[in-house]
């Protein structure tokens, strides 16, 4: 099997047409069938994503097993062509809309789960009740959410198509809350100019007001403190405070 991607918990191969990807023997099964039940149901939508095939054990390991899209990411063609950055940009900012113009009443609901983020934050108390007021008064929307939204989980084919993989953190709810996630993402990796030109792109096509979107911010970045990375935690901090807490 060829290696495609090489992480520490999981590890993507190629086998002829299939893509495997194999996760370590800590990956919790609740969390690997999950997986493959929001690739599914994400396919039942009728977007442009690899099929699910099989879920099975490697040499004690589990295993998703599903169609592999010959291509390139859409991270690597933004890198590689600089001066068609906007062109790429805004096919990106298309498919995102695409995506939340579909529905699927059984993926988790995204204030759920990041009501269950924040409580994981490690933030303080007084912090963390004023970010789960905020969310539950954000309107409630059931739009397909990936989650992970960033180019390098976009596959352009031979022919130009996208494709969207990853579908691990997929949920239903507020589209500009997974705006508000892809900007952070392009900020968190140094990728500023390409955060601006995007949000400016997902507001004018969605014709959803900038301030919208930044009200989601700080609840977005305290979700994302769940993960307990030391790297990110500084810059995520200062995201949470953008607001003031009375």
């Amino acid at each position: 099997m060829e290696p495609l991607l090489e992480g520490m918990e999981k590890t993507s191969y190629r086998e002829g047409n299939t893509r495997i990807k194999i996760f370590g023997r800590d990956y919790k099964k609740s969390d690997i069938l999950n997986e493959a039940l929001n690739q599914a149901r994400v396919e039942e939508t009728g977007l442009r994503i690899p099929k699910l095939l099989e879920v099975k054990k490697i040499e004690g390991k589990w295993a998703i097993v599903t169609e592999f899209v010959e291509g390139e990411t859409l991270q690597s063609l933004m890198e590689l062509h600089p001066e068609q950055l906007e062109n790429y940009m805004e096919q990106f900012v298309l498919l995102q809309k695409e995506i939340q113009s579909k529905r699927s009443p059984l993926l988790t609901n995204l204030k759920d789960k990041m009501n269950r983020k924040i409580s994981q934050s490690g933030l303080d108390a007084t912090i963390r009740y004023d970010l789960h007021t905020r969310l539950n008064a954000m309107p409630d929307h059931i739009k397909v959410c990936h989650g992970d939204f960033n180019p390098s989980n976009v596959i352009v084919d031979k022919d130009g198509r996208l494709y969207v993989i990853d579908w691990s953190h997929a949920t239903q709810g507020n589209g500009s809350a997974d705006a508000a996630r892809t900007y952070l993402m392009f900020r968190l990796n140094g990728k500023a100019e390409w955060a601006e030109m995007y949000l400016k792109l997902f507001c004018d096509m969605n014709d959803v007001a900038k301030q919208y979107v930044s009200q989601w911010m700080p609840i977005v970045a305290a979700s994302q403190m769940a993960k307990h990375n030391p790297q990110e935690r500084e810059f995520l901090m200062r995201w949470v405070n953008v607001f003031d807490y009375q």
